[in-house]
């Protein structure tokens, strides 16, 4: 497998060199508790608040002890929705790990007005970067705003200033699976996410993941400091893909207002997306007929639901998310190929 042909980076990136190597003496000659108190717990402990500084300075936050590490971006936010309960205020384009607990707790689901979202409720989460279209959403100037930052970071400049709380999974921008942290601008109002220890201030209990913290902390110091050639590169990809995928009457760009350029959602009338995503598999191609956390589902997407794309549109939605892995030869390429297959299957007696 080719890895400038991996087109899903919005469900996962690869692990980047450098994090690797910030994360092995943690996986080999260091495997110490960072609660003991021998040299080997001091060690891990300290590499675990170096990173807890890397992942403050790289989301502009006030203070260290305002990130509390989690297990993603996931967790993060199930934590912020049952912190909040009911009242309060959501979009209806959030990540289904935030949008179903929302559901579930009974909290209140903004109404769509092509992207823009305006809201009553002193509490609000809006993610800032959707993770099926590429939307980047406005943020309202209310008291208390939570965002789902996992998709910004390393594709648009990321702060979390006027945010009291905010969520990032590690994986999305090169760094390890299973670790993410939820921002909290004033950790006081927080109530405990995991009892039995005393770890991350007695509010999130469990030994703590000493490798993937300190990867998560090497990758968002890293995806910080390249997100303006990054963003060149997602640049030259787009205009490739594109290129190679052509115009047709029956292939729509669900293109937002304002996008971060590294998820493209695409539509080909009256096909089936998984058709398309299995047939580009077998040509050596990752992309995905949407997230990678409900794209076995044969639910349709609450995030293209809620801009309202007809049923004959909807079904025939892929993703293609572009990264560092990816060269311009094979964005052109995979643009090429759904064309091909996509005419092929409208037009099957002239193949």
């Amino acid at each position: 497998m080719l890895p400038e042909r991996y087109f899903d980076h919005a469900a996962t990136t690869f692990l980047h060199p450098e994090v690797l190597a910030a994360m092995l003496p943690f996986l080999t000659t260091n495997g110490g508790n960072a609660h003991s108190l021998h040299s080997w717990g001091r060690e891990a402990a300290g590499a675990v608040e170096h990173a807890r500084t890397q992942v403050s300075e790289a989301l502009g936050a006030e203070d260290p002890g305002q990130i509390f590490f989690t297990a993603g971006a996931t967790e993060a936010n199930n934590w912020l929705a049952h912190l909040w309960g009911s009242e309060w205020d959501f979009s209806p384009f959030e990540h289904s790990s935030l949008f179903e607990p929302a559901q579930a707790l009974g909290a209140h689901m903004l109404e769509n007005q092509g992207y823009q979202l305006e809201t009553q409720n002193r509490r609000t989460s809006i993610m800032r970067v959707n993770n099926e279209t590429g939307a980047v959403l406005d943020f309202p100037a209310i008291d208390e705003l939570h965002s789902d930052l996992t998709q910004a970071v390393s594709n648009i400049p990321v702060s979390v200033a006027g945010l009291q709380f905010a969520s990032v999974s590690a994986h999305k921008f090169g760094g390890p699976k299973g670790i993410g942290v939820l921002f909290a601008r004033d950790p006081y109002a927080l109530e405990p996410m995991l009892r039995g220890g005393d770890q991350e201030g007695g509010l999130r209990a469990g030994t703590l993941n000493v490798p993937g913290i300190v990867g998560m902390g090497a990758a968002i110091e890293l995806a910080v400091r390249l997100q303006p050639q990054k963003q060149a590169h997602l640049i030259a990809l787009r205009q490739a893909f594109f290129e190679g995928l052509g115009k047709h009457d029956r292939i729509r760009v669900n293109t937002p207002p304002h996008q971060s350029g590294h998820i493209l959602s695409i539509s080909f009338q009256g096909l089936v997306g998984e058709t398309l995503v299995i047939e580009a598999d077998q040509a050596g191609f990752a992309i995905s007929s949407g997230a990678a956390c409900s794209s076995r589902s044969t639910e349709p997407s609450h995030v293209l639901t809620a801009l309202g794309l007809k049923p004959e549109w909807l079904q025939g939605t892929v993703r293609v998310s572009l990264g560092w892995s990816n060269s311009i030869e094979s964005a052109h390429a995979l643009g090429e190929f759904l064309k091909r297959r996509a005419n092929a299957l409208w037009n099957p007696e002239s193949w």
